[in-house]
């Protein structure tokens, strides 16, 4: 019996080990809007962790969990290594239930793994990822007939042989597609990226991203990060939705975020966090809970961003990437 999974996510997976530490010093960088904040530590020292705890990520698992916790069946589309990293990853997965039947193995690779490493005053963080098995992600022919009877397809950062992998999962015409690209993507640049993204539904860029991507047009070349231009997210805005995507959300932190569909630019505020504790996964658990929000709302975009930076909140609060989510029966009380 042929089962259809109306959101399948395709991307990463890893297991994450989350460490604090005192000794790094915040630098101000704003000077370089890409790099406006830094996070540093004395070369050749030995730099003292205080806690450390195991968790999991990787951008299409951590949307495969949220969207499964908003009570949408969700598939993911990912690769792990035959280890006992892989192992863990899948049993948290099917124990937040989300459906595994895609999941390829690598022949040679590890598992994903990310060392997170959380400045213990500020709570800012610096993500050390080995993509490891996520490199040989591949869309088997039978994984296909599911991506073309989905309603969504939510792409996460890609690596390996990802263009391979773009250009499949855009012949499943009959889906709507998220994406929020990866580094890799994004450096790319638009000419690359052109083709699918005027085949997209919906984008998802942090404020950083928007401003690469712009850069990487001829037009705006001649300019620099620094340029007041780019400060102004409306005008970000409108140079990415002319690449063609049907609607664009640009996130920037604290700041709020900022959607564009060719009409009127609609500004949601961020959500006061209880405390904070992790911003890992937090643009995962932002940019998958809008899309969530469609279904649940019926297509109301205010309700959904809202439900998107109340998510985002929520998981600030937590530890770990998945932890934290809001569950679909909490959904009423909370917006």
């Amino acid at each position: 019996m042929f089962i259809s999974y109306p959101i399948i996510t395709i991307g990463g997976a890893t297991e994450d080990i989350i460490f604090y530490t005192d000794d790094g010093v915040n630098i101000n960088n704003r000077q370089d809007l890409l790099r406006q904040h830094l996070l540093a530590f004395e070369a050749g020292a030995k730099i003292k962790i205080n806690r450390s705890w195991p968790s999991f990520g990787g951008g299409a698992a951590n949307a495969a969990v949220n969207f499964t916790g908003l009570g949408l069946k969700t598939a993911t589309l990912i690769c792990l290594g035959r280890d006992n990293r892989g192992d863990q990853v899948l049993k948290n997965l099917k124990g937040q239930g989300v459906a595994t039947k895609f999941l390829s193995y690598s022949p040679s690779l590890e598992t994903g793994f990310s060392f997170v490493l959380i400045d213990h005053r500020s709570k800012e963080r610096i993500i050390f990822s080995a993509r490891g098995a996520n490199n040989d992600l591949k869309i088997s022919p039978a994984a296909f007939k599911y991506l073309r009877r989905a309603k969504w397809l939510y792409i996460t950062s890609l690596s390996g042989n990802w263009l391979t992998n773009l250009k499949t999962i855009f012949k499943a015409k009959a889906a709507l597609v998220a994406w929020n690209p990866g580094e890799i993507q994004i450096k790319a640049g638009a000419r690359r990226l052109r083709p699918f993204l005027s085949k997209t539904e919906f984008l998802f860029l942090n404020k950083d991203e928007a401003i690469e991507l712009a850069l990487s047009l001829p037009k705006f070349k001649t300019l620099t990060t620094t340029h007041k231009f780019f400060e102004e997210t409306a005008n970000l805005l409108r140079i990415i939705k002319g690449l063609g995507p049907k609607r664009v959300v640009i996130t920037d932190g604290r700041r709020g975020a900022y959607y564009y569909d060719g009409g009127e630019i609609y500004f949601q505020a961020a959500v006061k966090e209880k405390k904070k504790i992790d911003v890992t996964g937090v643009g995962d658990a932002f940019n998958s809970s809008i899309i969530a929000g469609l279904e649940i709302y019926h297509g109301d975009i205010k309700a959904a961003m809202k439900l998107g930076a109340r998510n985002a909140a929520r998981k600030i609060a937590h530890l770990g990437a998945q932890n934290g989510l809001i569950k679909l029966k909490k959904i009423k009380s909370m917006i």
